[in-house]
């Protein structure tokens, strides 16, 4: 299971998963530009790495899982001039996004096999004649690579369970379409494996807008970004700001998991 593939539209793909229950933003079915800040090995195969860490310095406890979470996901500030944090800013310690039965999406206790979650949640206003941005960051340390393979699988699935999910009670995300890209496949070299789902995001009723979540893993991490842009935000452009994101960090986990 894998995702972001090289520029295009993502049209007809089976339906799949949703990144982080808390804030799921905009995405038409478009995929998503390989990140450009990775730097992946010049070739390889579903069965090769993207990359091979210092197994010393893999997070084995929550404490380390917390520090190498927390140095990863983007604040407001990473994303560019004017951004600003929602509120919340974050999701809550010691938690992460769960699908429940009825396709809403909420926070649990982190399981045993799970070191540590955060998710980061920020905005760029509405201004100059376009609507407003928002933008969710997450990260996630498993104790396994197992455990970090079977939440990118949960996700594939989430999607063909539940098309139409609510992040919050006020949202809904629809149209879910979802393509799963392994390392090695169709030129997807920076990540062992990644998701990318695409949808229409309403708040309260308003206007549709473009959604998309873009899942990756590298070893034991997982990493996730989800873009909802309103009007006069174009797919290309929020499809470049999520693979720009996803791309740095990813970067950082490789220098997080990179002996010196």
């Amino acid at each position: 299971m894998t995702l972001l593939v090289a520029g295009g539209l993502l049209a007809g793909c089976s339906a799949q998963g949703v990144g982080d229950g808390s804030s799921r933003p905009t995405g038409s079915s478009a995929r998503a530009a390989s990140p450009k800040a990775t730097t992946p090995p010049a070739g390889g195969s579903a069965a090769t790495p993207a990359f091979t860490p210092d197994a010393d310095l893999v997070p084995r406890t929550s404490k380390d899982g917390r520090d190498l979470v927390d140095s990863v996901v983007f604040a407001p500030a990473d994303w560019g001039r004017g951004y600003v944090a929602q509120d919340p800013a974050a999701s809550a310690p010691g938690t992460w996004a769960v699908l429940d039965d009825g396709c809403r999406w909420g926070r649990e206790k982190l399981p045993r096999e799970v070191l540590a979650s955060l998710s980061r949640y920020s905005l760029l206003p509405a201004g100059k004649g376009k609507g407003a941005v928002k933008v969710t960051a997450a990260a996630t340390a498993h104790a396994s690579v197992l455990g970090a393979d079977e939440q990118l699988s949960t996700t594939l699935e989430e999607v063909l369970r539940c098309p139409e999910q609510r992040p919050r009670t006020d949202e809904r995300i629809t149209g879910l379409n979802s393509l799963g890209t392994p390392f090695g496949t169709r030129e997807q070299e920076y990540a062992d494996d990644s998701i990318l789902e695409a949808g229409q995001y309403v708040e309260r009723g308003g206007a549709a807008q473009q959604y998309q979540w873009m899942v990756a893993r590298l070893g034991t991490i997982v990493v996730a970004v989800s873009v909802t842009g309103g009007k006069g935000h174009t797919p290309q452009e929020l499809q470049q700001l999520g693979s720009s994101a996803l791309g740095q960090m990813l970067v950082r986990v490789q220098k997080r998991l990179k002996e010196k």
